[in-house]
């Protein structure tokens, strides 16, 4: 925060003293309650970046000219947040994986309880590592396309520590026991309203920094970072509609109920894999794939294409997850129809970028960070397919509610979103510190082969274990009874449990390796020059549309 002024730090100091405030008020009201315990929460995490904040306030002034620089120290600090909780969520969830081996690791206590520590996983993966990766590389993105300086001061860093704030209420609240028995996103009522504030201010942020760009054209990464911004701030306010029972206490109902609200539910859920799981993270591909390869994109007209065919269609996906429900037929069939159809967008954006590498897979050889970037792409086009080939109905009847939809799930959150993650953090590291490259190269290829071997042994074993279980489940004797119970499944599932267990040790291990990498990284002497076209995509000088692209 040594960029702000002493009247930005005021400003800053009131808005931390504010929430000060309101945690020892939530802690009073709560006492007993989770309410409680989140009011000290917030207390305390308010207070320490109050004296964070109020550290550098005795020191000069800030140069006038930061304003002719880039507004990088928000960054700098999401990628801590993000690798943290990259750590913290895959630990969480390796655990989760034992549990289903070795029940006994709940250690006979409720918080540990596996109902308990995987929603704690799934939404610290997703939110709270997903997340500030999000937030972080938008943060560059958009100031490296549009040539202009985040817009404001106060506002990059209150959308960041805010976010976080949410999710660590969110995952100890699941500790603690408290949810509202939804899939994803689930959070106390007062947690749901903070982050509706924190959204609508990085929407801000974000359309305020748009609109005082240099270059006159909107690069389309920003249109999927966009689409992720606003997307997501409908869905969070439509799904967590709730009345609470009282501000004194964290519990609260939602205003959906039966089919409605499973509709809604996954209206919402689906939803959030395409604009949260997928556009902004299509964001990080389209421009940390040409800035790393040094090749402009292959077809830049095939990218808004993708982009209009994967946002109009997602948005009537969802109901594909509740075939053979209560939800009418029409309803089911409108999901998987759109479903399949899905299938030309997304296969453009994975083919798009897989032909971006055209006269640079000598790069993809000899550069692994290229190649996590590369293999994001494959693990999009492959999860993508699965994803269409699952909606349809008559094999939805074999997958669904078995691990083979797990197995799909990780594809994607382990192929795809955590791989162009962490092969956009290696390209944005060096440059953002100054470094002429990591620290060692040997352990982004030691990371490479960590990550792409657990994904593997993870995705094998749940596909196999899932097709086993569907197996099973419908196999009907000569006198129309089941030939195995419930019980005979989870006999022959064990295995496969232990190898799901060891790929996500592999996978939280790559993890370890990253973080210590751009640790060392950081740490390294500066030995690259202060200029900020150093960080455009296609080449010095060039802005990221300035290329015409191979196939146009």
């Amino acid at each position: 925060m040594g960029q702000l002024t002493s009247g930005e730090r005021s400003v800053g100091a009131v808005i931390l003293v504010v929430m000060i405030i309101l945690g020892i008020a939530m802690a009073a009201a709560g006492r007993a309650d989770t309410l409680g315990v989140h009011g000290a929460m917030v207390l305390f995490y308010s207070l320490g970046l109050l004296v964070l904040l109020m550290s550098g306030s005795f020191g000069p002034e800030p140069d006038p000219a930061r304003f002719t620089r880039y507004y990088d120290d928000p960054i700098k600090v999401g990628v801590g947040l993000t690798l943290a909780w990259a750590i913290f969520g895959m630990f969480i969830g390796v655990w989760a994986a034992s549990q289903l081996a070795w029940p006994a690791l709940n250690f006979d206590t409720s918080w540990a309880s596996f109902g308990r520590i995987r929603p704690a996983h799934t939404n610290g993966v997703i939110f709270g590592f997903g997340g500030n990766a999000l937030i972080t590389t938008s943060y560059h993105v958009v100031q490296r396309t549009s040539r202009a300086r985040l817009a404001g001061q106060l506002s990059p860093w209150f959308v960041l520590f805010g976010f976080n704030l949410f999710c660590l209420i969110a995952v100890s609240g699941y500790f603690l026991g408290v949810t509202q028995s939804k899939e994803y996103a689930e959070a106390e009522w007062y947690a749901d309203i903070w982050l509706v504030i924190v959204w609508v201010t990085y929407l801000v942020l974000y359309v305020r920094t748009l609109a005082q760009r240099k270059e006159p054209h909107i690069y389309v990464a920003n249109w999927y970072y966009l689409a992720f911004i606003l997307v997501v701030a409908i869905l969070h306010i439509v799904n967590n509609l709730a009345v609470p029972i009282s501000l004194a206490h964290s519990k609260s109902y939602t205003i959906w109920a039966g089919v409605q609200d499973s509709m809604v539910q996954w209206w919402y859920g689906h939803n959030a894999v395409a604009f949260f799981l997928t556009a902004g993270f299509l964001g990080m591909l389209y421009y940390y794939l040409p800035k790393r390869a040094d090749r402009p994109i292959f077809s830049y007209r095939l990218s808004i294409l993708s982009f209009w065919g994967i946002t109009f269609f997602y948005m009537w996906a969802g109901s594909h997850h509740l075939h053979y429900t209560a939800l009418p037929h029409w309803v089911q069939n409108l999901g998987m129809t759109f479903s399949v159809m899905l299938l030309v967008p997304s296969w453009a954006s994975a083919g798009n970028a897989l032909l971006t590498l055209n006269g640079a897979w000598h790069k993809v050889r000899d550069d692994a960070t290229l190649r996590f970037i590369m293999m994001a792409a494959f693990f999009y086009g492959l999860s993508t397919f699965e994803g269409s080939f699952l909606a349809i109905r008559p094999v939805n009847s074999l997958s669904h509610y078995t691990d083979w939809t797990v197995g799909h799930v990780h594809s994607g959150a382990l192929g795809w979103v955590a791989m162009i993650t962490f092969g956009s953090l290696y390209t944005l590291v060096p440059a953002i510190w100054k470094r002429e490259r990591m620290y060692s190269d040997t352990l982004v290829e030691v990371h490479f082969w960590l990550a792409l071997i657990g994904t593997l042994i993870y995705v094998f074993a749940m596909w196999n274990s899932g097709i086993i279980q569907g197996l099973m489940w419908r196999t009907y004797s000569p006198d129309n009874t089941l030939v195995y119970s419930f019980v005979d499944s989870l006999v022959e599932m064990y295995p496969y449990y232990i190898a799901r267990a060891f790929g996500g040790l592999l996978f939280l291990l790559g993890a370890i390796v990253a973080s210590y990498n751009v640790w060392m990284t950081v740490r390294m002497p500066r030995s690259v020059s202060d200029d900020s076209r150093e960080d455009l995509p296609l080449g010095a000088g060039q802005s990221d549309h300035a290329a015409p692209s191979a196939a146009e």
